[in-house]
């Protein structure tokens, strides 16, 4: 897409320096994008069955691009994903069955569905690099492709560099040619005259700036990259001790979610802020100034508004009432009862929980075992007796009404979860399977 400017809320490369997602720009760039609107893409290989918020930094990136009046491409990698980008990896990808990656592909073709904006005249477009490839024999792809590059060229990358040492097949080299005519295919078919992504991907992208100029006659073909995001003690952003964070609410759940951006490390929030929020500059430095001596109620706005961007509103307002559940020593009953049971299995998540069947339910279990036997709320009855007797003990937020008490299917909320308390702080959830 060419011609006047659309859409403009901002400079997109002012914008960039000012977040700090500004690493790296061929020469021309900024005098290109004053003079015209233009389609610039990013691509994504679905490696795994969810994006993560790592993947959601070029999300925003795109997103920037968009209120800058341009037009977003996201190139899904049905073809890519399968040979691996061996960028900075220190061996090789392990290769994935066509129907895990394919799998992969669509789940994550959703999630880029509802996190773009689709509508205008610079609308989103999602596009699958597969359909370049899926007609191509290797003979074509050796003549039209494979010819353009020099290996010299090729071998010049830091990225292949560093493989050299550790061995870099074939196949992975090809990597590289493969992101190359992509950025050609885009550049004929939608006039892409951009390619954007992390700071890892220079090469290849150069590459494809470079593959453009030698196949396509007076072509302009730019690049822009941003840093890689890491977290103020070293390690990589998006991960944690159980693994990365996902914007699946299934794999990650919307509750972990805000909950990830509200226990940032403080020295993070500055960068983390510029790079998510869709706030604009004068109300990011207000906020910066009202709340610089208090941090957590500013990673709280920020989580609330990516909660809601990633997951929903509604997923919002239930984070806040499991929350509440959680940690509001004032929480009652109704405020229990009130809960949905995707609710519920996001506190019985958070909290130690045990499966038991319904039958034992339906047919009425002592609370004393219930603690004891088919759980470890307690080491034993008598533990639980003492717990009971001194008044320790809740079902539901309700105190247990002595040693007798029992567990009934009338206890189970939404069919399923029972929630027993032995003292203010020791929460526990009883799912009945």
């Amino acid at each position: 897409m060419r011609g006047k400017l659309q859409s403009i809320d901002m400079d997109f490369l002012e914008e960039l320096q000012w977040r700090g997602m500004l690493h790296d720009s061929t020469p021309g760039l900024n005098d290109f994008l004053a003079e015209q609107s233009t389609t610039g893409y990013i691509g994504f290989d679905p490696t795994a069955p969810s994006l993560t918020i790592g993947n959601f930094v070029q999300v925003m990136l795109l997103t920037l691009w968009q209120k800058s009046g341009h037009r977003p491409i996201g190139l899904m990698g049905g073809a890519s994903v399968r040979i691996g980008d061996p960028s900075f990896k220190d061996q090789e990808r392990t290769l994935k069955s066509f129907d895990e990656l394919d799998r992969n592909l669509a789940h994550q073709t959703k999630q880029m569905e509802k996190l773009l904006n689709f509508d205008g005249p610079n609308g989103a477009k999602l596009v699958n690099n597969l359909d370049f490839y899926k007609e191509m024999n290797v003979l074509r792809f050796l003549r039209d492709v494979g010819k353009t590059l020099t290996v010299s060229y090729m071998m010049s990358k830091e990225s292949v560099k560093k493989r050299l040492e550790t061995g870099l097949s074939f196949t992975e080299f090809s990597y590289q040619l493969l992101q190359a005519y992509d950025f050609q295919v885009l550049y004929e078919e939608y006039g892409c005259r951009v390619q954007m992504g992390g700071s890892d991907q220079w090469g290849n992208i150069t590459s494809g700036t470079e593959f453009i100029r030698r196949n396509l006659t007076d072509a302009k073909a730019f690049a822009c990259t941003t840093p890689l995001l890491t977290k103020a003690d070293g390690s990589k952003f998006g991960k944690s001790e159980a693994g990365n964070i996902w914007l699946d609410p299934n794999m990650t759940s919307p509750y972990q979610f805000y909950q990830f951006w509200l226990n940032a490390d403080d020295r993070d929030l500055p960068k983390f802020l510029r790079y998510f929020t869709l706030k604009p500059r004068e109300e990011v430095e207000s906020l910066e100034s009202e709340y610089a001596e208090d941090p957590r109620a500013l990673k709280a706005i920020l989580a609330e508004e990516l909660t809601v961007r990633v997951h929903s509103q509604d997923d919002f307002e239930t984070v806040q009432k499991v929350s509440n559940l959680l940690f509001n020593k004032k929480a009652n009953a109704d405020d229990l009862s009130g809960l949905d049971a995707n609710s519920l299995q996001m506190v019985a998540a958070e909290i130690p929980s045990f499966t038991v069947s319904k039958d034992l339910i339906a047919n009425g279990v002592a609370l004393i075992d219930l603690m004891a036997e088919h759980s470890e709320i307690v080491s034993s009855k008598s533990e639980a007796r003492r717990a009971i007797k001194g008044n320790a003990v809740s079902v539901n937020k309700d105190k247990a009404n002595g040693e007798d008490a029992t567990v009934t299917a009338e206890d189970l909320l939404h069919g399923r979860f029972v929630m027993v308390e032995n003292g203010r702080k020791n929460k526990f959830m009883i799912v009945a399977e």
